[in-house]
């Protein structure tokens, strides 16, 4: 049986006093019945980690460095998120596919370093809409997901995947809860042919993830949590959704 998990991905969002209001209204609806974390900037993770302290609530990084450490200004190393207390960091997301022209490769190497620092990636996979439309979803998908299986090897059960439709990141448009299921399928039978230990990774799916559908979302057999967006700053809705994930 595996235990869903809820991701906040804050994305350049917050402040000192906003992150404060956030988790102080997550706090005190816990514990929920899944697991929960939130990605948040690199400022604030010192000051996010205390706010959590005697918490269930995971905390996480949006991104890191492929490498290990030396002369990469303004980059941040898994082992300095580590030191900092964190539990997981997004890997592949697409805004940094997109943004920072992220290969498959890199985002493999990313989740490997992840992995090898004791911390648990979130490896982002996912079309955009011109490649939906092409009938080139599962292709796609399948691609981005192939690089990390060869990547971590025997390692890849200690990652989480998390599938996000491009074109349904911050655009108010989300897949059906059949839509997702079938590429959330299609990447569990990926992971069954590398590893006797698909049926136990959680493959989470994001793109406007709202409190409204996260229950039919949720309710799919291979959809086990979700890595939310826009909605993870307000802690309503935030907790909305997490108790949703049953």
């Amino acid at each position: 049986m595996r235990r869903k998990l809820v991701v906040g991905n804050w994305k350049m969002h917050g402040s000192l006093a906003t992150n404060a209001e956030l988790l102080a209204g997550i706090r005190a609806a816990e514990p929920f019945v899944c697991e929960a974390a939130v990605c948040v900037p690199f400022p604030y993770l010192s000051t996010c980690l205390l706010a959590l302290q005697g918490s269930h609530i995971g905390l996480g990084a949006q991104d890191c460095s492929a490498h290990e450490q030396g002369a990469y200004t303004g980059e941040v190393s898994a082992a300095m998120l580590a030191d900092v207390g964190c539990r997981y960091v997004i890997v592949g997301h697409s805004e940094r596919r997109a943004y920072h022209g992220e290969s498959d490769q890199l985002v493999a190497d990313k989740a490997k370093m992840v992995i090898g620092k004791g911390l648990v990636p979130i490896v982002c996979v996912g079309e955009t809409l011109a490649e939906r439309e092409a009938g080139q979803t599962e292709a796609v998908v399948k691609r981005q997901l192939s690089a990390v299986i060869h990547t971590l090897g025997q390692c890849i059960p200690q990652a989480v995947v998390a599938y996000e439709p491009v074109w349904a990141i911050g655009t108010g448009k989300t897949a059906t809860p059949e839509q997702a299921q079938e590429v959330h399928a299609v990447l569990r039978k990926q992971l069954a042919a590398a590893t006797e230990h698909a049926g136990a990774m959680r493959i989470l799916y994001g793109g406007s993830v709202k409190p409204d559908n996260a229950a039919a979302l949720f309710a799919q057999p291979d959809i086990d949590g979700g890595l939310i967006g826009g909605a993870s700053l307000k802690a309503a809705d935030f907790v909305a959704i997490c108790r949703a994930a049953l």
